[in-house]
């Protein structure tokens, strides 16, 4: 089967950072899908992966985890799927990826595509959704109101991939005001096409547009982004007792200044589930069955914003530019061999 991976950890503009590769088809056992990928998204995850982990000598590694496809062959275990299934998922982190023609994934963390949504579409939602679901509702349990805060949520980075689904989730799924920062007049539209109440510009000190909105101190901070760099801020504007999440990657995190408001701090991992097999790992179907009729009912729409092309190698060198970027609008998205 034809598939994109790479050897050695290079800049994304090494000819050889990503190549074109052709690997047996593999066979499902267990709980596992035997999955045809129709169309496949790019993160961030993709990114930092490629740069920081070396596949063993002489061995290639698949990246990929977004994917949407045609279920092929099912392992003895399987209860939720067929062949012939259309689904959508975002995998786990410790297997081989799905920038492959053909792909093995644990049918509990696997969804049923949207019926209204084409594979690239769908193909964009998985990954964001279910760390934008997780982190709203299992980590800000944001359906417990904190007493005496602004019954709002602040989105930090709110035109990326999990911003732009977490605005959504929340408005379509909850009474909360919805706050989302973006910095671009292209992404302060997007952002609010996509039901956000206010803009806020995180290129400036953001607490203080916060206060002037007039609202109150929110109760719920979520940061998808440069969360080291807002920190002061985050701490000024959020509610005591409020809930403050985050799910990059900062240097480091000094959450001392949170002691005062008795603020708690969650981190949110949506590889978290599989990669350590919970007994709850099947919240993720249930999440991503969620979103497709949230989006079949037309509550929530896809965040695709580009297709790429077909999923080969120079393709997807192009995708991985655009999220190092850091400028993205939305996910992109490769379909078709």
């Amino acid at each position: 089967m034809r598939a994109v991976a790479y050897k050695v950890p290079q800049p994304i503009s090494a000819e050889t950072s990503l190549i074109d590769v052709d690997l047996p088809v593999p066979k499902a056992t267990g709980h596992d899908l035997l999955v045809e990928i129709k169309a496949v998204s790019v993160n961030p995850v993709d990114v930092k992966v490629r740069v920081h982990s070396a596949p063993p000598a002489g061995e290639v590694k698949v990246l990929g985890w977004d994917a949407a496809g045609i279920v092929k062959a099912v392992g003895p275990d399987v209860t939720l799927f067929k062949p012939g299934d259309e689904v959508y998922y975002a995998g786990a982190i410790d297997r081989p990826g799905s920038n492959a023609e053909f792909h093995l994934v644990d049918e509990r963390i696997v969804g049923r595509k949207p019926k209204s949504l084409d594979f690239a579409a769908a193909a964009a939602l998985p990954l964001t959704s279910i760390t934008a679901y997780e982190a709203l509702f299992d980590r800000l349990k944001i359906h417990d109101a904190v007493p005496g805060a602004a019954r709002a949520l602040l989105v930090i980075g709110g035109a990326g991939g999990v911003g732009s689904i977490a605005i959504q989730i929340a408005r379509a799924l909850t009474d909360l005001t919805v706050i989302a920062t973006a910095s671009r007049p292209e992404t302060q539209v997007w952002v609010k096409e996509l039901g956000a109440h206010h803009v806020v510009d995180h290129s400036k000190p953001i607490a203080p547009q916060v206060a002037a909105l007039g609202i109150g101190a929110p109760g719920f901070i979520f940061s998808t982004t440069n969360t080291d760099s807002h920190i002061p801020d985050i701490v000024e504007a959020i509610a005591p007792q409020g809930r403050f999440a985050l799910i990059d990657d900062p240097k480091s995190l000094d959450v001392v200044p949170f002691k005062r408001k008795a603020v708690s701090v969650h981190w949110e991992l949506m590889f978290t589930r599989p990669l350590f097999s919970t007994p709850d790992m099947i919240e993720q179907h249930n999440l991503l069955n969620k979103v497709s009729e949230l989006v079949d009912a037309g509550n929530i729409r896809t965040t695709l914003s580009e297709i790429v092309g077909a999923i080969n190698a120079a393709n997807m060198k192009k995708a991985h530019s655009m999220v190092e970027s850091g400028r993205m609008k939305g996910k992109a998205v490769l379909a078709g061999f």
